[in-house]
């Protein structure tokens, strides 16, 4: 059973499937979205005024500014930049009325802190990513084969695994909750071992009892385990941007 909605999340998951060392196929859809989303603010919809608000008042973490650099469209992000620094001087000067009443500067740390954490394009894919999580559960609901697809899944990243896992519970009765909880986490906890296994493998390699032993899945073992706890970060997709 599929949806016009679920038919992304299907194919990433196929994708993950067919590629040699598979992957969290959240995370290929977290990419797409990113990058689809960069190219949006950095074309048609940084002239819209609405979206000219919202990113005037939020601005952009650093990852986001810093991917934005490696698509090399200066202009529109300069435009951007202009009428966003122009507000952030509200947030960097005292309000003369707060000045007086708890001291000079008393307000600013708080309000640096608040922009700071604040990324338009951070709240466009979380909402995304919101619906993705969400729709994933309606596939396990309701279609046998997006089952089968999840126990042939290489591995799910925790934070997306965490995600899914509150989608489900808010979305699924109890029972049902419990079933999905069993096989997702199936997939997490065996992957699990083995990176455990193939970290504590690098880790002996460097004891010169083991140099001349065969370094079988471990040479890349450290770069999963990031990528398992953090989610993954494909440096090539970056490239591809700039």
């Amino acid at each position: 059973m599929e949806k016009i909605y679920t038919i992304p999340i299907n194919e990433a998951f196929d994708e993950r499937v067919s590629r040699e060392k598979g992957g969290c196929p959240f995370c290929a859809l977290r990419r797409k979205y990113e990058h689809d989303e960069l190219e949006l603010i950095l074309g048609a919809s940084m002239m819209e005024p609405e979206i000219r608000i919202r990113t005037n008042e939020m601005g952009f973490c650093g990852d986001h500014f810093g991917k934005m650099l490696r698509f090399r469209k200066r202009l529109p992000l300069a435009l951007m930049l202009e009428s966003h620094l122009e507000e952030t001087k509200a947030v960097t000067r005292d309000n003369p009325a707060a000045a007086l009443l708890k001291g000079a500067g008393s307000g600013v740390p708080e309000k640096l802190g608040t922009l700071e954490k604040s990324c338009y394009l951070c709240e466009r894919i979380d909402g995304t990513m919101g619906k993705v999580f969400s729709n994933a559960v309606w596939l396990w609901d309701n279609d046998p084969e997006f089952r089968k697809k999840i126990d042939a899944m290489p591995y799910f990243c925790l934070p997306d695994f965490r995600a899914w896992l509150t989608a489900a519970r808010t979305e699924l009765k109890k029972k049902d909750y419990g079933d999905f909880y069993k096989q997702t986490s199936k997939v997490v906890n065996g992957y699990l071992d083995s990176l455990k296994d193939d970290v504590s493998w690098f880790c002996k390699k460097f004891d010169y009892r083991y140099e001349n032993e065969p370094w079988g899945n471990a040479k890349d073992s450290v770069e999963r385990a990031v990528a398992f706890l953090s989610g993954e970060r494909d440096p090539e997709s970056d490239n591809k941007q700039s």
